[in-house]
């Protein structure tokens, strides 16, 4: 039987079996024996097509950046599979792709460290921030600090410690070890500013809330005392004032006594204001009657006629007595605006009849009449000559003057 050549990359003898060729020989690969030639052919064919698949893959790997060592390990058992493959077709190709990728393997090397390289340096960077911060925090102020919000800061920060860890990549020890002992100091020094501050501040709120008992004490030691007791409540409310803060829940139990002392106190008060009230009601009546021949005055013009009115109505005024509280300042502002208006007639004639400034007044008007006279015999003596811009000029001057005296009269 002869042998057969089915295609070019081999062939199938008579016995059956199945050559590869390779450069310029070949090699058996096996044998076929119960098919016809091309059956035998096509079967170490699909055993080529599945190394080539596997040669495809690999690339397809070295090109999505797989890892580099990976990759090598995977040609260097591939190129074996090719040397001694029992398969048909073109196995040159394969080794040179194979060789290829070897040297792809190399740059994939090099990259994939720099990038590790890159990545680490960069995971460096973002852990020393969160150190950095973390320190910053416990550079603060504890007396100035806002502690719930520190506290959440620094938690987040450590969530944030935690998760690079986790998912970012391996620093090296000496660095990791570094930044963890910085972050570490950093959170233990505001954990300590912490405890001093809320330590620090129960002592004050222990020594307000003292103060404040006491204030309490003294306010209701003088509920007995009625509306007596209000000045000096008034005076135990200011000191309370300054007492400071006891805490929330402190200082709200804390006020909630002090004020039901006030309370009881006012109380007290507001009986005794109310029987004031009603037993002022007539003086407010009287009043308001006072008030009502008072305004006249406001618009008077007999300055000595006013006065008398007005004091006889201050008179009656304060024989009357206390008004409700409350009415107070509406009657008071009322009676002001018509003492007001009478004390300003007073000024007004004052400033009418100064000696000195009606001394001053009566020269300067001896001084005008002088002149006007003057300016009259110019003006007739202009008139004579016929000069009409002289008779203009004295005319003007002696207009004005009389103007003058007419504002000073």
């Amino acid at each position: 039987m002869a042998t057969t050549d089915q295609q070019p990359w081999g062939r199938v003898d008579e016995t059956g079996t199945v050559f590869v060729r390779e450069g310029e020989g070949e090699r058996a690969v096996g044998q076929y024996p119960d098919g016809t030639p091309e059956e035998a052919l096509a079967y170490f064919e699909r055993k080529y097509t599945d190394l080539a698949g596997q040669v495809t893959l690999l690339e397809q790997r070295a090109r999505r950046g797989a890892p580099a060592a990976d990759i090598a390990k995977a040609v260097a058992t591939l190129s074996e599979h090719v040397a001694s493959a029992n398969a048909v077709g073109d196995l040159a190709s394969l080794q040179e792709r194979l060789a290829k990728l070897g040297g792809t393997v190399e740059e994939l090397t090099e990259q994939q460290t720099a990038e590790a390289r890159a990545a680490v340096d960069a995971a460096i960077a973002e852990r020393t921030e969160i150190v950095v911060e973390a320190e910053a925090l416990a550079a603060e102020d504890p007396a100035k600090t806002q502690w719930k919000q520190t506290t959440a800061s620094l938690d987040t920060l450590f969530a944030r410690w935690q998760a690079h860890q986790h998912d970012g990549p391996r620093l090296p020890k000496n660095e990791a070890n570094e930044l963890w002992k910085r972050f570490r100091a950093a959170r233990a020094t505001i954990e300590h500013n912490r405890k001093a501050f809320f330590a620090e501040l129960d002592n004050q709120h222990r020594d307000v809330r003292t103060r404040k008992t006491q204030l309490i004490e003294q306010a209701e030691a003088l509920i007995p005392r009625g509306a007596d007791g209000v000045p000096a409540y008034r005076e135990l409310l200011e000191q309370w004032k300054l007492a400071g803060r006891a805490g929330k829940r402190n200082d709200d139990a804390l006020w909630a006594r002090f004020k039901a002392a006030g309370d009881a106190i006012y109380s007290a008060k507001s009986e005794i204001d109310a029987r004031e009230n009603e037993e002022f009601s007539a003086n407010l009546e009287a009043k308001l009657a006072l008030l009502t021949e008072a305004e006249p005055l406001l618009t008077a013009t007999d300055r000595e006629s006013a006065r008398a009115t007005l004091s006889s109505i201050q008179r009656r005024w304060d024989e009357i007595g206390k008004v409700p509280r409350d009415q107070v300042k509406v009657v008071e502002e009322r009676l002001r605006k018509v003492e007001a208006a009478v004390r300003k007639l007073d000024d007004d004639h004052w400033q009418r009849n100064n000696p000195e400034k009606k001394a001053r007044s009566e020269g300067l008007a001896s001084q005008l009449t002088a002149a006007i006279a003057k300016l009259e015999a110019e003006l007739e003596e202009a008139k004579a000559s016929g000069d009409k811009a002289k008779v203009a000029a004295a005319q003007e001057a002696l207009d004005a003057r009389k103007v003058w005296l007419d504002a000073l009269k």
